[in-house]
């Protein structure tokens, strides 16, 4: 057989396996397609130090990184699977079955698929099989001058995968998470979250807006696709060690009395003057009223939460009951699907990987020595309170500035709250930065300070200090294992 269709066969019996396996989890879970499994258990065996690498590096692209490399490992080795066959498919058919045995493995350990999701990982490893001998058979009948028709066969194999992914992608999104949003209608707080007074942020300066929108809140996770679920069939089970363990539907949830709380999360991964910090105003109930009526039992210090997708979440259980909340809205709005919907944890204080899981079905009153949630075996900490830090946001680094050097940015130091931000340029006194409007000790705080500066190259840096009279810490340190320290610092040129 030529190298082209060798290499031809290899592809399109790739493209077969996945597009059938896509298709079969369209009806059994599409979390079971095994090329989502694959790279869900690629996130899952991910050490921490590459993990914080993806994100530093590709932010929310990430996943999407990981999707595209592995396409083109993946396209690499059904080249090569087609090269080594060019004289007898047995080769291929071994390294097909080899893939397949990967895809099988792979469902078979997720979490959030049933029994029957083993029915798209064998579906693909038939169909690649079956493909790839088909097309090896076509051709080399071809090169013997017995037939002529492997172009057509090659092309109608291309088109049924393609048909066949295409509407496996239809079939698993037809879950109408919109129409459920949609249905919920506004959701009415019984106690509201005060109104953002003027003067909360700089905006015109450079800072963020007080209040993040859905669109531009920051979004970390483990999911490659977003969980799709409708209000009218989640719920939420509360057990463990508890006296009276119960299951809340939406409804039960939305039929209490909501409360609306302003609450800057932030993500541990965040470097030295990173984005990942947001702020909303989510609606919920408070979890310590959940867990209250369950009747805590003694000895009981952690809420382990499970989301839809099967990442777990360990929370010091005394925080939550002080703080958390099970959120429902956010924005004045049903969450968004990628936000959790229909509902997820928030809990001021606390980093996002110990405290806001998303998709949230479980809730679990156990201890820490009893159980790990998903980021501590990958060396994490157990325990992860958000550390006082600040931010610049302008000027941008190594920008230009031109006459009066206006210097402005964000600090958090959730429940503490910011009491203070200082601002030094080239190594100079600390000045006092001017504070925005303090909304509440469980959100960020913006800031600015007005500098005459003389032309040329200056870089300025910032710390703050929350309201226990804790400082910025100086010292550098990456994000792992819980949270980066360290002073921001931006150089720039005033023209």
């Amino acid at each position: 057989m030529k190298p082209k269709k060798a290499a031809l066969t290899g592809l399109l019996a790739l493209l077969a396996a996945l597009a059938a396996g896509h298709l079969v989890a369209a009806f059994t879970g599409l979390s079971a397609s095994p090329y989502l499994a694959v790279g869900n258990a690629a996130i899952d065996l991910t050490p921490a130090w590459l993990k914080d690498f993806a994100v530093t590096t590709f932010g929310t692209y990430d996943k999407a990184v990981l999707l595209a490399g592995m396409a083109v490992v993946l396209a690499a080795v059904a080249v090569a699977a087609g090269l080594v066959s060019r004289n007898s498919p047995t080769p291929g058919s071994v390294v097909v079955v080899a893939l397949g045995v990967v895809g099988i493995a792979a469902v078979l350990t997720r979490p959030d698929v049933g029994q029957l999701s083993v029915l798209a990982p064998l579906a693909s490893l038939a169909a690649g099989l079956y493909a790839f001998r088909y097309l090896h058979r076509a051709a080399q009948r071809d090169e013997a001058g017995r037939e002529n028709s492997s172009r057509r066969d090659f092309l109608v194999t291309a088109g049924l995968a393609a048909a066949a992914g295409v509407a496996g992608q239809f079939l698993g999104d037809r879950t109408d998470v919109e129409g459920s949003r949609r249905a919920i209608g506004a959701l009415t707080p019984a106690t509201r979250a005060p109104e953002i007074p003027l003067g909360a942020d700089f905006v015109k300066d450079g800072t963020p807006s007080f209040i993040t929108s859905g669109e531009d809140f920051y979004r970390i996770d483990t999911a490659l696709s977003v969980p799709r679920l409708r209000a009218e069939e989640w719920a939420l089970r509360v057990h463990g060690m508890v006296g009276r363990p119960t299951v809340l539907t939406f409804e039960e949830i939305r039929g209490r009395d909501l409360v609306e709380e302003t609450i800057t999360l932030t993500c541990v991964s965040n470097e030295v003057g990173g984005p990942y910090v947001s702020t909303a105003n989510f609606v919920g109930i408070r979890i310590g009223d959940v867990l209250r009526e369950a009747g805590v039992r003694a000895g009981a210090d952690q809420l382990f939460s499970t989301s839809d997708d099967g990442f777990t979440a360990g929370s010091p259980l005394d925080h939550v009951l002080e703080r958390g909340l099970i959120a429902i809205g956010m924005n004045g709005e049903p969450l968004p699907a990628e936000h959790g919907f229909p509902a997820r944890l928030v809990v001021p204080g606390l980093y996002g990987y110990v405290s806001a899981t998303k998709w949230v079905t479980d809730l679990n009153v156990t201890t820490f020595a009893e159980d790990q949630g998903y980021w501590i075996p990958r060396g994490w900490a157990t325990r992860a309170p958000i550390k006082t830090m600040s931010r610049i946001d302008r000027p941008k680094r190594l920008g230009k500035v031109q006459g009066r050097t206006v210097v402005a940015g964000t600090a958090w130091a959730q429940p503490r709250g910011v009491a203070e931000v200082e601002v030094r340029v080239d190594g100079g006194p600390w000045q006092q930065a001017e504070l925005g409007a303090d909304v509440s000790d469980s959100t960020w705080r913006m800031w600015r300070l007005e500098l005459d500066l003389r032309p040329g190259g200056h870089t300025v840096e910032c710390r703050a200090t929350d309201k226990g009279g804790q400082t910025q810490d100086q010292a550098r340190l990456e994000p792992v294992p819980d949270g980066a320290t360290g002073w921001h610092s931006v150089s720039f040129t005033v023209e």
